[in-house]
């Protein structure tokens, strides 16, 4: 599926939930990255997200923290190494952005931070 196509059957909440995997989440926070701003990505891509869920009958597995975590971390690998390589190249110099289990989320929080109900509802900053 085509850049353009992904993005509007995200947006309108019609992709298929049981074949939209980790790496989907991570290439469609980078096309939105790549078409807007941080904020309004972040609006975007977590509007989508949550569409896409209440689609599939599961919106309480949306999950504020993971999602606005890996957007900012995305946007800061775009920009460390060029908003302007291709998705290919971009997955490949990242690659444990494209891992889900380990994530790259260990690094930054306990399991139980992200396990918690506020991490859920709420974006909850990493702890030092």
């Amino acid at each position: 599926m085509g850049d353009s196509e992904l993005i509007a059957s995200f947006e309108a909440g019609t992709l298929d939930a049981a074949r939209f995997h980790h790496r989907d989440h991570v290439r469609l926070a980078w096309l939105h990255l790549r078409r807007h701003p941080a904020p309004v990505a972040l609006e975007r891509f977590t509007s989508g997200l949550r569409r896409l869920a209440a689609a599939a009958g599961q919106a309480g597995r949306y999950h504020e923290t993971i999602t606005w975590a890996y957007l900012l971390l995305i946007n800061e690998r775009m920009e460390r190494c060029g908003r302007t390589r291709p998705w290919t190249e971009f997955a490949r110099l990242n690659p444990e952005l494209l891992a889900w289990r380990p994530s790259i989320l260990d690094a930054y929080y306990p399991a139980e931070v992200l396990g918690s109900d506020l991490a859920r509802r709420v974006f909850v900053l990493p702890r030092p």
